[in-house]
């Protein structure tokens, strides 16, 4: 194979290289995704997506068991070429190449598909896409529900930024999420570098910093949260947006208002906005997605 077909998309700016491999074909390894997501001599791209028949795949053939509707399996890779295990951005993305290359509709009932935090399911709202995205689980609940906190975020950058408390969240990858007083420190940040998180995550971790916003009231009545965020997610740096640390974001910040704070929650970044309501048993996450364009990349230009 001397040229890799691929597809451009992206979900609030949070982009992708999305390769057409229904077989499991290209040998995927670090160094070819390393080299696709390179902005200067690649694609460019925050990471690879996958496109690959899911009982074709050892990783989550026993997804297929469990639900023999699951037919796809999005396997997505960070930009240095680490295998991640969801990417909420990246799940509507997958959904719309899916509609508009292999014809499987989201128009009424949802459909599921394979990732390796499980299977996520998908449906088509307007020109939106909603994502089941499973539950928000607190790593340390006792924590998250006394003091609200179970981790202190530095930068690294700006040494003299305090210390800030913040809360380990997991949406199937995880996440630390720390709440800021303004805008101001919001946009000051220098995200140039991983922040530093103590205890330091085994697996390292996406961390969101936000804001809120107040609160609106939609047609329907319903109580809507509205919060900004930055992020700098493991593997990649600060991107423009990331679906499931805005997920993460929105059930620190539900817990941290108490009960009667809104289940839904508008959450703007720097690429767009997302919406994300707080379910009972999951967490759905709506947005919109994006293809930009169709090529070929000549392999032995990679130097891979």
């Amino acid at each position: 194979m001397t040229t890799l077909p691929f597809t451009k998309g992206h979900g609030t700016r949070n982009d992708f290289v999305i390769l057409d491999d229904p077989q499991g074909a290209i040998d995927l390894t670090e160094e070819l995704v390393r080299a696709l997501t390179d902005r200067r001599s690649g694609v460019g791209a925050d990471g690879v997506i996958r496109v690959m028949r899911a009982q074709l795949s050892e990783e989550v053939r026993d997804l297929v068991t469990r639900d023999p509707r699951v037919e796809w399996f999005m396997d997505y890779r960070n930009a240095d070429g680490s295998i991640a295990s969801m990417c909420g951005n990246g799940v509507r993305v997958f959904a719309r190449f899916l509609e508009e290359r292999k014809g499987v509709t989201a128009l009424g009932a949802a459909y599921p598909i394979a990732t390796r935090a499980g299977i996520r399911t998908i449906r088509k709202i307007g020109d939106w896409y909603e994502v089941g995205m499973g539950p928000a689980q607190f790593l340390d609940d006792t924590a998250a529900r006394t003091t609200g906190h179970d981790a202190t975020v530095t930068i690294p950058m700006q040494p003299h930024e305090p210390a800030r408390p913040g809360i380990s969240v997991s949406m199937g990858n995880p996440h630390t999420v720390v709440a800021l007083p303004d805008h101001d420190t919001l946009a000051e940040l220098d995200l140039t570098r991983s922040p530093g998180v103590d205890p330091v995550p085994v697996h390292g971790t996406n961390v969101e910093f936000v804001v809120p916003d107040g609160v609106d009231t939609a047609a329907d009545g319903t109580v809507v949260g509205r919060a900004s965020m930055r992020v700098y997610e493991r593997g990649v740096g600060e991107t423009q947006s990331c679906g499931t640390g805005a997920c993460a974001a929105a059930a620190a910040l539900h817990r941290w208002a108490g009960e009667s704070s809104p289940r839904t929650w508008t959450i703007t970044v720097p690429g767009g906005r997302v919406q994300v309501t707080l379910g009972t048993h999951e967490v759905l996450l709506a947005g919109p997605a994006e293809l930009v364009a169709d090529g070929h990349i000549t392999i032995t230009s990679l130097n891979v």
